[in-house]
């Protein structure tokens, strides 16, 4: 190879966006060697066509991946370092988690160990599961300077405490009984993930008291370890004003729950319409194409046709407590309201679809 179809190490550096002393490390590691070093200067050389896997070998290193591993990356195919990718991300999220946790728990020490504010002493698998419910209603991807859309609202007082989850799509809200009640009225949004990652401890226990504590809310379970979970900052949306200014139902359809599930798991596409009528309830695509399928339903008001995404309307279907889930409809670009046909302390906010397939 003629030499000027070479770039010296600054060359190079500059087009990968590595050091020269990165490029001298990874070539004596193996792992990048030069096209050519000049047996008398010693200068090292690079080929365009060593571009691709520089770069690619910086990229891995910025997300902290170990020599090993990106070399492994780098020689493999695609589906195979797809797949390393993935496992090296999943662990650091884990090791990011972890860290979290034992952050809390050496902040709390730090505070002292004195009992924090009561909000409120539960049972364990009743305050699981209603985690469980409310998160459904979180954002799935993290908004720069929106971390409460991730989180647990909680406002306890007046012998109850209410959990409040939204992604501005949806919104869902359930309100406990606890055993003993708040010493005095608290609010805040904690992290979803911490409270996630409590969740198969608080579930076994049979009693658990929820305190406010500096910077989080710690859980205390007789004969296990402490959970700590951390307050977020940022203010939570109005959700009560949004809630008091709903429109009265136009349409109502009360529909057994296993049987709405099963048509939105087995229809094929994106977004789905329901056709509420006094027949009852017909699952079918946006485009009309296919008849879809009718759900029985006891449906009171006017008839209505109005489409979801399907991401959207399962998990707040799925999560209603009950045999039956009632639909409260205000109109195709109006928010439905979904709860237990005979349990009011769960309910859920869905956004449909714009009539124009814009959501």
């Amino acid at each position: 190879m003629p030499n000027s179809e070479l770039m010296p190490i600054g060359v190079f550096a500059r087009r990968t966006g590595l050091t020269s002393s990165a490029l001298r490390f990874y070539a004596d590691s193996g792992l990048l060697p030069p096209a050519e070093v000049d047996p008398v200067t010693g200068y090292r050389s690079y080929d365009a066509d060593q571009l691709e896997r520089a770069i690619a070998l910086r990229r891995l290193r910025e997300i902290a991946m170990p020599l090993a591993a990106v070399e492994t990356v780098l020689d493999a195919g695609p589906d195979e370092a797809a797949r390393l990718l993935d496992e090296h991300v999943a662990r650091i999220e884990e090791d990011a988690a972890a860290a979290r946790r034992k952050a809390a728990v050496i902040r709390a020490a730090l505070g002292g160990s004195a009992p924090g504010l009561l909000i409120a002493a539960l049972k364990g698998p009743v305050l699981a599961d209603a985690v469980d419910q409310v998160l459904t209603a979180t954002a799935t991807a993290r908004e720069p300077g929106a971390a409460v859309l991730t989180g647990l609202h909680i406002e306890a007082g007046d012998g109850a405490i209410a959990l409040t989850a939204t992604d501005r799509y949806r919104l869902s809200t359930r309100t406990l009984v606890p055993v003993r009640p708040a010493e005095r009225a608290w609010a805040g949004t904690v992290d979803g993930d911490d409270l996630r990652a409590a969740a198969a401890e608080v579930r076994r226990s049979a009693l658990v008291r929820v305190e406010a504590v500096p910077y989080g809310i710690r859980l205390r379970m007789p004969g296990r370890e402490d959970r700590h979970c951390r307050v977020l900052p940022g203010e939570f949306p109005d959700h009560r004003l949004m809630l008091a200014s709903l429109d009265e139902a136009t349409t109502r359809a009360t529909i057994p729950k296993d049987l709405l599930l099963r048509g939105l798991e087995e229809h094929p596409g994106e977004r789905v319409a329901l056709h509420v009528t006094a027949r009852g309830v017909n699952l079918r695509s946006p485009d009309d194409e296919h008849p879809g399928i009718t759900l029985p339903a006891t449906v009171t008001g006017e008839d209505l046709r109005i489409l979801f995404g399907t991401t959207t309307l399962h998990p707040a279907v799925s999560t209603a407590i009950g045999p039956d889930v009632m639909l409260d409809l205000r109109g195709c670009d109006r928010p439905v309201t979904i709860r237990s046909a005979d349990r009011g302390d769960l309910t859920t906010l869905a956004m449909p679809v714009a009539p124009d397939h814009s959501s």
